[in-house]
Protein backbone atom coordinates (compact mmCIF):
# COMPACT_ATOMS: atom_id res chain seq x y z
CA UNK A 1 0.00 0.00 0.00
CA UNK A 2 1.25 3.33 -0.80
CA UNK A 3 0.68 6.98 0.86
CA UNK A 4 2.10 8.33 -1.99
CA UNK A 5 0.61 7.10 -4.95
CA UNK A 6 -2.73 4.93 -3.54
CA UNK A 7 -4.49 2.39 -5.60
CA UNK A 8 -8.44 2.45 -5.24
CA UNK A 9 -10.18 -0.44 -6.31
CA UNK A 10 -13.94 -1.30 -6.69
CA UNK A 11 -14.69 -4.48 -7.39
CA UNK A 12 -17.94 -6.92 -7.92
CA UNK A 13 -19.62 -9.34 -10.64
CA UNK A 14 -21.16 -8.64 -13.66
CA UNK A 15 -24.26 -6.90 -13.17
CA UNK A 16 -23.79 -6.29 -9.66
CA UNK A 17 -23.80 -2.48 -9.93
CA UNK A 18 -19.91 -1.10 -9.73
CA UNK A 19 -20.79 1.43 -12.51
CA UNK A 20 -23.03 3.15 -9.76
CA UNK A 21 -19.76 3.47 -7.79
CA UNK A 22 -17.76 4.41 -10.32
CA UNK A 23 -19.63 7.62 -11.65
CA UNK A 24 -19.77 8.33 -7.65
CA UNK A 25 -16.09 8.67 -7.73
CA UNK A 26 -15.88 10.59 -10.81
CA UNK A 27 -18.25 13.22 -9.06
CA UNK A 28 -16.02 13.16 -6.12
CA UNK A 29 -12.68 13.44 -8.45
CA UNK A 30 -14.09 16.47 -10.02
CA UNK A 31 -15.35 18.01 -7.12
CA UNK A 32 -12.02 17.81 -5.48
CA UNK A 33 -9.90 17.77 -8.56
CA UNK A 34 -8.58 14.85 -8.45
CA UNK A 35 -6.64 13.09 -11.24
CA UNK A 36 -7.28 9.67 -11.42
CA UNK A 37 -5.76 7.12 -13.71
CA UNK A 38 -8.63 4.83 -14.63
CA UNK A 39 -8.20 1.32 -15.71
CA UNK A 40 -11.02 -0.96 -16.65
CA UNK A 41 -11.35 -4.65 -15.07
CA UNK A 42 -11.99 -6.23 -18.74
CA UNK A 43 -9.24 -4.94 -19.94
CA UNK A 44 -7.17 -7.31 -17.54
CA UNK A 45 -9.14 -10.34 -19.51
CA UNK A 46 -6.53 -13.17 -21.24
CA UNK A 47 -8.52 -13.34 -23.92
CA UNK A 48 -10.48 -11.87 -26.20
CA UNK A 49 -14.13 -12.14 -27.82
CA UNK A 50 -13.37 -14.28 -30.44
CA UNK A 51 -10.51 -16.48 -28.47
CA UNK A 52 -12.95 -16.68 -25.34
CA UNK A 53 -15.89 -17.77 -27.79
CA UNK A 54 -13.74 -20.26 -29.21
CA UNK A 55 -12.40 -21.85 -26.10
CA UNK A 56 -16.29 -22.64 -24.94
CA UNK A 57 -17.36 -23.99 -27.56
CA UNK A 58 -14.02 -26.30 -27.79
CA UNK A 59 -14.69 -27.35 -23.86
CA UNK A 60 -18.35 -27.51 -24.61
CA UNK A 61 -17.60 -30.13 -27.84
CA UNK A 62 -14.61 -32.16 -26.08
CA UNK A 63 -17.36 -32.40 -22.38
CA UNK A 64 -14.96 -30.21 -20.38
CA UNK A 65 -15.52 -27.26 -17.87
CA UNK A 66 -15.50 -23.94 -19.93
CA UNK A 67 -13.66 -20.96 -18.82
CA UNK A 68 -15.21 -18.03 -17.49
CA UNK A 69 -14.65 -14.49 -16.88
CA UNK A 70 -14.66 -14.94 -13.29
CA UNK A 71 -12.00 -17.27 -13.62
CA UNK A 72 -8.44 -17.28 -13.56
CA UNK A 73 -8.02 -19.43 -17.29
CA UNK A 74 -9.85 -15.95 -18.95
CA UNK A 75 -7.51 -13.27 -16.49
CA UNK A 76 -4.82 -11.63 -16.04
CA UNK A 77 -4.44 -11.82 -12.20
CA UNK A 78 -0.81 -11.69 -12.04
CA UNK A 79 -0.89 -8.52 -14.06
CA UNK A 80 -3.62 -6.56 -12.02
CA UNK A 81 -0.76 -7.27 -9.12
CA UNK A 82 1.71 -6.24 -10.89
CA UNK A 83 0.04 -3.52 -12.16
CA UNK A 84 -0.84 -2.33 -8.29
CA UNK A 85 2.27 -2.56 -7.21
CA UNK A 86 4.02 -0.72 -10.21
CA UNK A 87 1.94 2.21 -9.73
CA UNK A 88 2.36 2.26 -5.80
CA UNK A 89 5.98 1.90 -6.21
CA UNK A 90 6.51 4.71 -8.78
CA UNK A 91 2.93 6.42 -10.01
CA UNK A 92 2.72 4.78 -13.37
CA UNK A 93 2.46 1.34 -14.63
CA UNK A 94 0.85 -0.20 -17.94
CA UNK A 95 -2.11 -0.40 -19.21
CA UNK A 96 -4.61 -1.30 -21.99
CA UNK A 97 -8.24 -1.03 -23.03
CA UNK A 98 -10.66 -3.65 -24.34
CA UNK A 99 -13.45 -2.48 -26.94
CA UNK A 100 -16.83 -2.96 -26.13
CA UNK A 101 -18.54 -0.80 -28.83
CA UNK A 102 -18.13 0.75 -32.62
CA UNK A 103 -17.95 3.91 -31.05
CA UNK A 104 -15.04 2.48 -28.62
CA UNK A 105 -13.67 1.44 -31.79
CA UNK A 106 -13.56 4.59 -33.54
CA UNK A 107 -12.29 6.51 -30.73
CA UNK A 108 -9.17 4.47 -29.61
CA UNK A 109 -8.66 3.86 -33.78
CA UNK A 110 -8.46 7.40 -34.04
CA UNK A 111 -5.82 7.92 -30.72
CA UNK A 112 -3.54 5.25 -31.41
CA UNK A 113 -3.61 4.91 -35.78
CA UNK A 114 -5.07 1.55 -35.20
CA UNK A 115 -7.44 -0.63 -36.90
CA UNK A 116 -9.11 -2.27 -33.96
CA UNK A 117 -12.74 -3.76 -33.93
CA UNK A 118 -14.83 -4.52 -30.72
CA UNK A 119 -13.93 -7.43 -29.13
CA UNK A 120 -10.51 -6.66 -29.51
CA UNK A 121 -7.73 -5.37 -26.48
CA UNK A 122 -5.48 -1.95 -27.40
CA UNK A 123 -1.95 -2.02 -26.95
CA UNK A 124 -0.28 -2.24 -23.70
CA UNK A 125 0.89 1.56 -23.08
CA UNK A 126 2.20 3.15 -19.72
CA UNK A 127 -0.08 5.65 -17.95
CA UNK A 128 1.32 9.16 -17.75
CA UNK A 129 3.18 10.10 -14.94
CA UNK A 130 1.50 13.00 -12.82
CA UNK A 131 -1.50 11.04 -11.97
CA UNK A 132 -2.65 11.85 -8.63
CA UNK A 133 -4.11 7.94 -7.72
CA UNK A 134 -4.87 4.80 -9.96
CA UNK A 135 -8.59 4.01 -10.03
CA UNK A 136 -9.27 0.33 -10.97
CA UNK A 137 -13.59 -0.90 -11.60
CA UNK A 138 -13.92 -4.42 -12.26
CA UNK A 139 -14.32 -7.68 -11.27
CA UNK A 140 -10.87 -8.62 -10.04
CA UNK A 141 -9.96 -5.64 -7.90
CA UNK A 142 -8.97 -7.45 -4.60
CA UNK A 143 -7.97 -10.91 -6.31
CA UNK A 144 -6.01 -13.13 -3.78
CA UNK A 145 -4.92 -16.45 -5.08
CA UNK A 146 -2.33 -18.93 -3.58
CA UNK A 147 0.23 -17.22 -6.27
CA UNK A 148 -1.44 -13.73 -6.60
CA UNK A 149 -2.51 -11.21 -4.10
CA UNK A 150 -3.54 -8.01 -5.43
CA UNK A 151 -5.36 -6.68 -2.50
CA UNK A 152 -2.33 -6.46 -0.35
CA UNK A 153 -1.34 -2.99 -3.05
CA UNK A 154 -4.63 -1.32 -2.37
CA UNK A 155 -4.77 1.78 -0.23
CA UNK A 156 -9.17 1.57 -0.38
CA UNK A 157 -10.91 -1.28 -1.47
CA UNK A 158 -15.24 -1.09 -2.51
CA UNK A 159 -16.86 -4.33 -2.37
CA UNK A 160 -20.73 -4.02 -4.53
CA UNK A 161 -22.81 -7.16 -3.60
CA UNK A 162 -26.21 -7.15 -4.37
CA UNK A 163 -27.87 -10.17 -2.55
CA UNK A 164 -27.43 -13.08 -5.57
CA UNK A 165 -30.87 -12.92 -6.24
CA UNK A 166 -30.77 -9.82 -7.35
CA UNK A 167 -27.59 -9.75 -8.89
CA UNK A 168 -29.07 -12.43 -10.99
CA UNK A 169 -32.40 -10.00 -12.01
CA UNK A 170 -29.92 -7.23 -13.27
CA UNK A 171 -27.22 -9.22 -15.17
CA UNK A 172 -30.53 -10.95 -17.21
CA UNK A 173 -32.37 -7.72 -17.88
CA UNK A 174 -28.56 -6.10 -18.44
CA UNK A 175 -27.52 -8.69 -20.63
CA UNK A 176 -30.99 -8.69 -22.80
CA UNK A 177 -30.91 -4.56 -22.84
CA UNK A 178 -27.20 -4.20 -23.69
CA UNK A 179 -26.69 -7.41 -25.71
CA UNK A 180 -29.84 -8.89 -27.23
CA UNK A 181 -28.99 -12.17 -25.09
CA UNK A 182 -32.02 -14.07 -24.08
CA UNK A 183 -32.69 -14.81 -20.87
CA UNK A 184 -31.63 -18.58 -21.11
CA UNK A 185 -27.91 -17.17 -22.41
CA UNK A 186 -27.58 -15.74 -19.65
CA UNK A 187 -28.74 -18.40 -16.94
CA UNK A 188 -26.41 -20.88 -18.96
CA UNK A 189 -23.31 -18.00 -18.67
CA UNK A 190 -24.43 -17.82 -14.25
CA UNK A 191 -24.35 -21.77 -13.97
CA UNK A 192 -21.43 -22.16 -16.20
CA UNK A 193 -19.57 -18.79 -13.89
CA UNK A 194 -20.69 -20.35 -10.74
CA UNK A 195 -17.42 -22.29 -8.90
CA UNK A 196 -15.45 -19.16 -9.97
CA UNK A 197 -17.98 -17.26 -8.68
CA UNK A 198 -17.21 -19.11 -5.47
CA UNK A 199 -13.73 -19.27 -5.66
CA UNK A 200 -12.54 -16.05 -7.03
CA UNK A 201 -15.46 -13.10 -6.48
CA UNK A 202 -17.02 -14.25 -2.97
CA UNK A 203 -13.50 -14.16 -1.11
CA UNK A 204 -12.75 -10.41 -2.51
CA UNK A 205 -15.49 -9.54 -0.24
CA UNK A 206 -13.41 -10.09 2.46
CA UNK A 207 -10.46 -7.89 2.05
CA UNK A 208 -12.61 -4.79 1.15
CA UNK A 209 -12.60 -2.04 3.46
CA UNK A 210 -16.07 -0.87 2.51
CA UNK A 211 -18.58 -3.28 1.18
CA UNK A 212 -22.26 -2.22 -0.51
CA UNK A 213 -24.76 -4.26 -0.56
CA UNK A 214 -28.43 -4.10 -2.23
CA UNK A 215 -31.04 -5.55 -0.48
CA UNK A 216 -34.64 -5.63 -2.07
CA UNK A 217 -37.47 -5.33 -0.20
CA UNK A 218 -39.84 -6.86 -2.73
CA UNK A 219 -39.64 -10.79 -3.38
CA UNK A 220 -37.15 -12.27 -5.45
CA UNK A 221 -37.18 -15.31 -4.73
CA UNK A 222 -37.15 -17.02 -8.61
CA UNK A 223 -34.69 -14.12 -10.22
CA UNK A 224 -35.29 -16.09 -13.35
CA UNK A 225 -38.75 -14.88 -13.83
CA UNK A 226 -38.94 -11.42 -12.71
CA UNK A 227 -40.03 -9.19 -15.22
CA UNK A 228 -38.29 -6.13 -13.70
CA UNK A 229 -35.43 -4.97 -11.35
CA UNK A 230 -36.51 -3.84 -7.87
CA UNK A 231 -36.24 0.06 -8.18
CA UNK A 232 -33.99 1.81 -5.61
CA UNK A 233 -37.04 3.04 -3.57
CA UNK A 234 -37.74 -1.04 -3.37
CA UNK A 235 -34.56 -1.98 -1.16
CA UNK A 236 -32.17 -0.65 1.28
CA UNK A 237 -28.23 -0.66 0.79
CA UNK A 238 -26.47 -2.58 3.75
CA UNK A 239 -23.05 -0.58 4.23
CA UNK A 240 -20.24 -2.52 6.27
CA UNK A 241 -16.87 -1.19 7.52
CA UNK A 242 -13.97 -3.42 7.51
CA UNK A 243 -13.00 -1.03 10.39
CA UNK A 244 -15.28 1.37 11.80
CA UNK A 245 -12.81 2.75 14.12
CA UNK A 246 -12.65 6.81 13.44
CA UNK A 247 -15.81 6.24 10.95
CA UNK A 248 -17.68 9.27 11.64
CA UNK A 249 -21.16 7.82 12.06
CA UNK A 250 -22.89 10.36 13.77
CA UNK A 251 -22.60 12.46 10.61
CA UNK A 252 -23.51 9.48 8.01
CA UNK A 253 -26.99 9.39 10.21
CA UNK A 254 -26.83 13.32 10.49
CA UNK A 255 -26.92 13.66 6.24
CA UNK A 256 -28.62 10.24 5.28
CA UNK A 257 -31.97 10.79 6.30
CA UNK A 258 -33.77 7.78 7.40
CA UNK A 259 -30.35 5.58 7.54
CA UNK A 260 -29.94 3.44 10.73
CA UNK A 261 -27.51 1.21 11.90
CA UNK A 262 -27.83 -2.35 12.51
CA UNK A 263 -24.34 -3.33 14.15
CA UNK A 264 -21.66 -1.26 15.00
CA UNK A 265 -19.59 -1.36 12.09
CA UNK A 266 -23.00 -1.61 9.22
CA UNK A 267 -25.17 1.41 8.34
CA UNK A 268 -28.59 0.68 6.57
CA UNK A 269 -29.76 3.69 3.68
CA UNK A 270 -32.52 3.98 2.20
CA UNK A 271 -32.01 2.46 -1.69
CA UNK A 272 -33.37 5.71 -2.89
CA UNK A 273 -30.38 7.32 -1.82
CA UNK A 274 -27.50 5.17 -2.44
CA UNK A 275 -25.83 7.68 -4.74
CA UNK A 276 -25.97 10.48 -2.09
CA UNK A 277 -24.61 8.00 0.36
CA UNK A 278 -21.62 6.68 -1.65
CA UNK A 279 -20.92 10.73 -1.85
CA UNK A 280 -21.27 11.33 1.69
CA UNK A 281 -19.26 8.23 2.66
CA UNK A 282 -16.25 8.50 0.11
CA UNK A 283 -15.55 12.21 0.51
CA UNK A 284 -14.12 12.23 3.68
CA UNK A 285 -11.80 9.10 2.88
CA UNK A 286 -10.52 10.93 -0.28
CA UNK A 287 -9.75 13.91 1.45
CA UNK A 288 -7.65 12.08 4.10
CA UNK A 289 -5.89 9.57 1.30
CA UNK A 290 -5.20 13.07 -0.66
CA UNK A 291 -3.78 14.58 2.46
CA UNK A 292 -1.66 11.83 3.30
CA UNK A 293 -0.55 11.87 -0.46
CA UNK A 294 0.62 15.12 0.00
Amino acid sequence: MSKRHPVIAVTGSSGAGTTTVKRAFENIFRREKVNAAVVEGDSMHSMDRKAFRAAVADAEKNGTRAPSHFGPEANHFDKIEEMFKAYGETGTCKRRYYIHSDNEAREHNARLGTSLNPGEFTPWEDIPQGSDILFYEGLHGLVKTDSVDSAQYVDLGIGVVPIVNLEWIQKIHRDAAERGYSAEATVDTIMRRMPDYINYITPQFSQTHVNFQRVPTVDTSNPFIARDIPTPDESFVVVRFRDPHGVDFPYFLSMIHDSFMSRANTLVVPGGKMSFALEVILTPIMHEMIQSKK
